[in-house]
């Protein structure tokens, strides 16, 4: 099964839709400006779609109602994105296209990738063709809304004082651990503790942790991070101060406590950043809903309910990958 990033690229209306005159006819589920989406093309991607959300078990006629008419919905936007794209005259060019491809491919372990492709019936044509689409679109977007979007300061400081509790930062402690199999060992390394020796030392020498080859060194943590016996112990403890063992499911254990920070609040200075990235994330999403609307608005749209109707979601026995 292919990944979600790559499952979202194939998933699409495949290839340049053919001009037709506006029609009912039974092979059409949709037109949009003269362009049609075919009902063999949309009873694959149904079917492909609704395979990934539920696996291969039996659909009723009403479960695949909500992914028909998102699907439809879907394959309307991009239809019309594209062709604004091309009204624009935006364009991608093949080094775009093979960088995008090269990138998805990667993200598999060597000589998987095309087995990932076979298994999702998609052809690598199939799939340089829906990644130059959408490549399109992206572009697209980002010249004609997402350029057009701002955060100002006010928005990004009201947004601070709107969500508060989000910048909280809760009591950490900084901790050292040394974990042995038996009590008498942790006994005896206890022992060279109080005698002077290091306690990063000792955890390399007698710790079976993974983190034994840093002194033990378990970082900054906040309550519940850690197992709770964890907790109990070090943030009692002073800085500087070393427990008495420890035992837990995974061995007898000695703290160190290194350091503490105390709760607080980050400041908008430390913050500000990802609140202008969180707003410019929604604020881009809104408008871009807002220009597929105003797109449809103009547009030309005619759905052939008595074909879509009759689309079932379940792909034919032995249907081919896509061309």
């Amino acid at each position: 099964m292919l990944r979600p990033a790559l499952l979202a690229l194939v998933l699409i209306f495949p290839g340049c839709p053919q001009q037709q005159k506006p029609s009912q006819d039974p092979a059409v589920v949709a037109t949009i400006n003269g362009e049609v989406i075919k009902r063999v093309d949309f009873e694959r991607l149904l079917a492909r779609e609704a395979q990934a959300m539920e696996g291969n078990g039996p659909r009723t006629p009403e479960q695949v109602e909500p992914y028909k008419t998102a699907l439809l919905e879907t394959l309307t936007a991009r239809v019309l994105l594209l062709q604004a794209a091309a009204a624009a005259g935006v364009t991608v060019t093949t080094e775009e296209v093979d960088r995008r491809v090269l990138a998805l491919s990667s993200e598999y372990p060597a000589g998987t990738f095309d087995e990932a492709l076979a298994k999702s019936q998609t052809s690598r044509a199939a799939l340089t063709r829906s990644t130059r689409e959408q490549l399109t679109i992206e572009k697209l977007l980002t010249q004609q809304v997402h350029s057009r979007v701002a955060v100002t300061e006010e928005q990004i400081s009201q947004y601070y004082e709107e969500h508060q509790g989000d910048f909280l930062e809760p009591e950490q402690v900084h901790a050292q651990q040394i974990v042995v199999k038996g009590l008498d060992e942790a006994k005896r390394v206890q022992a060279q503790l109080w005698q002077g020796k290091k306690f990063p030392d000792l955890a390399r020498r007698y710790s079976l942790s993974p983190d034994a080859r840093v002194g033990g060194d378990l970082g900054f943590f906040a309550r519940g991070t850690m197992p709770p016996a964890f907790d109990e112990v070090v943030f009692k403890l002073n800085v500087g101060g070393t427990s008495e063992v420890v035992s837990t499911e995974y061995g007898f254990h000695l703290f160190r406590v290194v350091e503490k920070k105390p709760a607080r609040k980050r400041e908008l200075i430390e913050v500000r950043g990802s609140i202008e990235e969180r707003l410019l994330s929604t604020l881009r999403a809104e408008a871009q809903k807002a220009y597929v609307a105003g797109l449809r608005a103009k547009a030309t749209v005619v759905i052939n309910d008595e074909s879509l109707v009759l689309v079932s979601g379940r792909a034919a026995p032995g249907q081919s990958a896509e061309p």
